[in-house]
């Protein structure tokens, strides 16, 4: 088994650019990992929700991965999204490994404390060196913080959970809390709760954009400046709360963003859209031309 890094700070969940046409456009692809690299993130997560990854075929989750991997060149670690059907997770997580991820990530429905924890077995038995479980539950507390416990103890590859389920704040601490810190935090939709959860001791938050902004507020609070970290939180606020409403204006705002910045070819997705009506995209368009403001504002103020 290959060593892996511990992650912290930004870890980006990249979205999958199609051209025009509806293919997977690799260049683009390649474009986000630079652009997300030179503004500090410190690893990537791909193939995931925010990926489309339902409609994503073997073959191209295959061809993302490996042009991640790729472009990366080592720079960063690259975490796999393994989640999957039972029966093809392990066989997706081993492949992973494979293509030259340091590590995957897996969502595994919780059914029962026996039945989850075999499932955890079969994916780290892939000799996968870093194991990153998401805790998802969109309508409740998710995993039992016992098991959490348990896994950690007893499965040297699982390092870090992903927490997103319903209310993630005190999930983080009870978690940071039962395994002294030795497990890692990451929080994912709940990037919303950036400063709340800095202070709750999170280590890893999962955004999908607004690279610089997202790094420069995590580096403002790790150097002792809070209040200036909150600020620029606050500012941001707004955008978020639009964008995060729901996963599929969250996919389509954050394509339409990376289109306007000229590293996406298109903002096309393939999710099927039930909420991506005229009104979303107008209060988008006026959403991002702050983003890209409030940026350009941030490096101006903070040089780097």
């Amino acid at each position: 088994m290959k060593e892996s890094r511990e992650l912290d700070g930004i870890v980006t969940v990249l979205n999958t650019p199609f051209t025009p046409e509806g293919k997977i456009d690799r260049a683009g692809l390649e474009r986000h990992v630079e652009y997300a690299l030179s503004a500090g993130v410190s690893g990537f997560l791909v193939p995931a929700m925010a990926a489309e990854v339902d409609e994503l075929n073997r073959d191209e989750r295959r061809l993302i991965v490996g042009s991640v991997v790729d472009a990366c060149a080592g720079r960063v670690a690259v975490i796999g999204g393994a989640s999957a059907p039972a029966k093809d997770r392990a066989a997706i997580a081993a492949e992973l490994v494979e293509l030259g991820c340091e590590g995957v990530l897996v969502s595994i429905p919780f059914e029962g404390e026996d039945s989850y924890r075999r499932d955890v077995d079969e994916i780290a038995a892939c000799d996968t060196p870093y194991l990153m479980l998401q805790d998802w539950d969109a309508a409740g507390y998710g995993l039992p913080v016992d098991l959490i416990v348990e896994l950690a103890r007893d499965i040297p590859a699982f390092r870090c959970l992903k927490v997103e389920s319903v209310p993630a704040g005190p999930k983080y601490s009870a978690v940071k809390a039962a395994t002294d810190g030795r497990l890692a935090v990451a929080g994912g939709w709940a990037v919303m709760h950036l400063i709340d959860g800095l202070d709750r001791g999170v280590d890893i938050f999962m955004p999908t954009g607004l690279h610089e902004l997202y790094v420069g507020i995590l580096r403002l609070y790790r150097t002792g400046r809070r209040n200036e970290a909150e600020r620029w939180f606050r500012r941001l606020l707004p955008i978020l709360t639009f964008s995060n409403q729901h996963l599929e204006v969250s996919i389509c705002f954050f394509k339409r963003l990376l289109f306007r910045q000229g590293i996406y070819p298109s903002d096309a997705v393939r999710i099927p859209l039930r909420f991506w009506d005229e009104f979303n995209r107008r209060r988008a368009d006026e959403l991002i031309a702050e983003a890209i403001a409030l940026t350009d504002s941030f490096l101006m103020e903070n040089q780097r």
